[in-house]
């Protein structure tokens, strides 16, 4: 746990120093806009102004945005206290998931809609529990890395380590999991912070990760066999 978490701060350093070519995130912007345009996907300014126009829902979702931290370290404590057989898989799938995604953020640094796209209210800039300091772009945060979208990332890793503990046991709660990253998708498009090809990034990612986990898992079986 400990050798985790400290992984987790390094990572979050990297990704802190990633990606910062402005000039480079809106090129890539354009492309996704582009291409969810020809797709029909191009929800967000739709979404966005929904939510703008009601300030009580818009300031559900900056909590949600926000604290969703507290989250994964409540799942990742409860998984390592109280479902050990699953522990190894479910920390070697959040591992997998911040080494592979690394490399994308360095390489293709992406603006996100509240920056990219006309007319999009940046709703936790506006409603921010952290103050308006900490949308700064001089504040040391990475702003430029919305490809793909770690908070759906990780709220899809929170889903998939409770569906883990809990398919055998009380699987129609298992199910109920999978509505905490349905409204963290909902909350990253409506608060102008994701595309939805961002979101189909991170299943992508989440879905890698849990194949390279399960491989992982097994050439340890094989070296300890």
């Amino acid at each position: 746990m400990v050798g985790l978490l400290l992984w987790l701060v390094v990572f979050m350093r990297l990704h802190a120093a990633a990606g910062k070519d402005v000039a480079a995130a809106t090129a890539s912007a354009h492309a996704v806009q582009a291409a969810e345009q020809a797709l029909h996907l191009d929800i967000e300014r739709t979404a966005n102004e929904w939510l703008a126009a009601n300030i009580l829902v818009s300031q559900l979702a900056v909590y949600v945005y926000r604290l969703y931290y507290l989250v994964i370290i409540g799942v990742l404590v409860w998984v390592f206290l109280r479902h050990a057989a699953i522990y190894r898989q479910v920390r070697r799938t959040l591992v997998a998931m911040t080494v592979l995604i690394l490399p994308v953020y360095w390489a293709v640094p992406l603006s996100p809609p509240r920056f990219a796209l006309p007319g999009v209210v940046d709703i936790v800039a506006a409603y921010d529990i952290l103050g308006h300091a900490s949308r700064d772009l001089d504040n040391g945060q990475n702003h430029f890395s919305a490809m793909p979208s770690l908070h759906v990332g990780w709220s899809l890793w929170c889903a998939y380590a409770a569906w883990s503990a809990l398919r055998v046991s009380r699987p129609r709660l298992a199910l109920l999991a999978w509505v905490f990253p349905l409204l963290m998708v909902t909350v990253v498009i409506a608060t102008g912070n994701h595309y939805v090809l961002d979101v189909v990034g991170s299943m992508v990612l989440v879905g890698v990760s849990v194949a390279v986990a399960a491989a992982w898992g097994g050439l340890a079986q094989r070296r300890h066999g």
